[in-house]
C-alpha cells in the first residue's frame, strides 16, 4: 500500500494544483458563487467519505425543526435519477439516493430534495422554508452558504493530510479556512483536556474557527421488515451469539468496536459505500445466515443500508430473513452541546 501511494503521489500533487487553482478563482470572483436572502447551512468534510456527515445533518434536523421550516438538500448520491427532487413517502433510494431517504423516512415534518444543481434546487426550495441543510457541499463553492460546518473524523486526525488519489483528501488541509465550524466527529464521548489540545494541535485551525466534538450514539436494533417474528434488542445478544454483519458503508471500524462488546462471533459481509445491494447478495447473507446452525442468531445491518435494502426487487428476497438494522445518532460531547446548539439557533434565528 506504502508503495502505491508513492508512486500516485505525482498525481496527487497534480490534482492539489488543479484544486487550489479553482478554489483561487471563486475566491478572485472569476467563478460566481451564489448567495440567498435565508440561512443555509453546509455540512461537509475534506476527506473521502465517512466522516459522519448525515448523522451531522440529522442532529441539525431536530435542533431546529421544532422552530423553523427546515428542508434538506443534497445531491443524492447513488441515485439513478436526475435533476430536482422532492421526496415523497413513496420515494426510493434508487430515485433519491439512500441518504435522503433516510432523512425522508425519519423526519415528517422537514422537506427533504435532491439536486446536482444546488443553485436550482436552492431555487426551488427557498419561497417555502426558512432554512436549508445542504448535505455534502463543502467543495460545492456554487452556493455561498452563511455557515460552514467542516468535518473531521476523530479516528484519522493523525493519519497524512495527502490528497487524492495517494491519499483521502479532496482538497488541500488549507480548504479548511473556508469554514465557519469544525467538528470533529466519532470522538470519545467524555475526553480529557489534554487529549482535546493534542487534537486540536494537529488539526490547527485557523483564527475564529471553533472546535466542537461529537459522538456516535447507537439506538435499539429495528426490525427492517415489522412484520418479522424473530425480534432483537441489544440486550439479549451474548457472547455466544452469532452475528451475521452486512454493510455497504464507507467506514466499518467503530460499528464492529460497538457490535463485539456484545459478542466477537461475527460474520462480515463487508460491500463498498453506497453498493447497490443485488438478489445474489441477498442469496449470499441468506446462506450466511443459515449456516449458522441453532437459533442463537441475527442479521445486523447498518441504517443507510437498510434503506437500499428496502428496493422492490428485493422484497421476496428479504421477506424470510430476520434483518435488523442499527441506527445512529450524532451527538455533541456534553461540554461543547450548550455552545454549539447557541451558535445554530442564532445563525437561523
Amino acid at each position: 500500500m506504502q508503495k502505491l501511494r508513492l508512486l500516485l503521489y505525482p498525481f496527487s500533487l497534480i490534482y492539489g494544483l488543479l484544486v487550489m487553482l479553482r478554489n483561487k478563482l471563486y475566491d478572485l470572483g472569476f467563478f460566481k458563487s451564489n448567495q440567498f436572502d435565508l440561512p443555509i447551512i453546509v455540512v461537509g468534510n475534506l476527506e473521502v467519505g465517512g466522516a459522519g456527515k448525515t448523522p451531522m445533518i440529522e442532529y441539525l434536523v431536530r435542533l431546529l425543526a421544532d422552530k423553523k421550516k427546515v428542508a434538506t438538500l443534497s445531491r443524492g448520491y447513488g441515485r439513478k435519477t436526475s435533476g430536482f427532487i422532492l421526496a415523497s413517502k413513496e420515494s426510493t433510494s434508487s430515485q433519491i439516493g439512500d441518504e435522503p431517504k433516510q432523512l425522508n423516512v425519519k423526519f415528517k415534518d422537514i422537506s427533504v430534495a435532491v439536486s446536482e444543481n444546488r443553485v436550482k434546487g436552492i431555487e426551488q426550495l427557498k419561497n417555502d422554508h426558512q432554512v436549508i441543510l445542504l448535505d455534502d457541499a463543502f467543495q460545492h463553492r456554487r452556493v455561498k452558504a452563511g455557515l460552514t460546518v467542516l468535518l473531521i473524523d476523530y479516528h484519522r486526525v493523525f493519519e497524512p493530510w495527502v490528497l487524492l488519489p495517494a491519499g483521502n483528501l479532496r482538497e488541500p488541509k488549507s480548504g479548511m479556512k473556508r469554514a465557519d465550524i469544525i467538528v470533529v466527529t466519532k470522538a470519545p464521548k467524555i475526553f480529557s483536556p489534554l487529549d482535546q489540545r493534542i487534537i486540536e494541535n494537529r488539526i490547527r485551525p485557523f483564527p475564529g474557527q471553533q472546535i466542537y466534538y461529537s459522538y456516535i450514539n447507537y439506538a435499539e436494533l429495528e426490525l427492517l421488515d415489522s412484520n418479522s417474528s424473530e425480534s432483537w434488542v441489544l440486550s439479549a445478544i451474548n457472547k455466544k451469539t452469532q452475528i451475521v454483519l452486512l454493510t455497504g458503508i464507507a467506514k466499518t471500524g467503530p460499528l464492529i468496536d460497538f457490535l463485539e462488546q456484545y459478542s466477537k462471533n461475527i460474520t462480515h459481509l463487508e460491500f463498498g459505500d453506497h453498493h447497490r445491494f443485488t438478489k445474489g447478495d441477498i442469496e449470499k447473507l441468506s446462506d450466511a445466515y443459515s449456516a449458522i446452525p441453532g437459533g442463537n442468531k441475527l442479521i445486523i445491518t447498518t441504517e443507510k443500508d437498510a434503506m437500499r435494502l428496502q428496493e422492490p426487487q428485493l422484497q421476496n428476497e428479504i421477506i424470510n430473513l430476520p434483518i435488523h438494522y442499527l441506527p445512529i445518532r450524532a451527538e455533541i460531547c456534553d461540554r461543547f452541546k450548550r455552545d454549539f446548539d447557541k451558535l445554530i439557533l442564532d445563525y437561523v434565528g
